[in-house]
């Protein structure tokens, strides 16, 4: 399986808009890491970026986990771009 990298942007004040779809999302995480397809997330310390990796057959299969999230969905997350990643250590 191939690896990839995740950046994105939240929008402002994420912390306050992502309520309502905050345990949706974590759920969605969570099956994903039970998965093995998503093997970390989270955001930056000051909540405007999140990155992710993942281990999936296709580009075309992150994009397809990160635009069903409930956060890109309903506009928590705002823009976001994968990498194949080559990962060394």
């Amino acid at each position: 399986m191939a690896k990839f990298v995740m950046w994105g942007s939240y929008c402002e004040n994420a912390l306050e808009m992502r309520g309502p779809y905050r345990e949706a999302h974590l759920k969605g995480l969570s099956d994903q890491k039970e998965k093995g397809v998503l093997t970390a997330l989270g955001p930056t310390v000051d909540n405007t970026k999140v990155f992710g990796t993942y281990e999936a057959d296709s580009e075309e299969a992150v994009r397809q986990l990160v635009e069903g999230d409930p956060y890109w969905q309903n506009g928590i997350w705002t823009e976001y771009s994968v990498y194949e990643w080559n990962q060394v250590f």
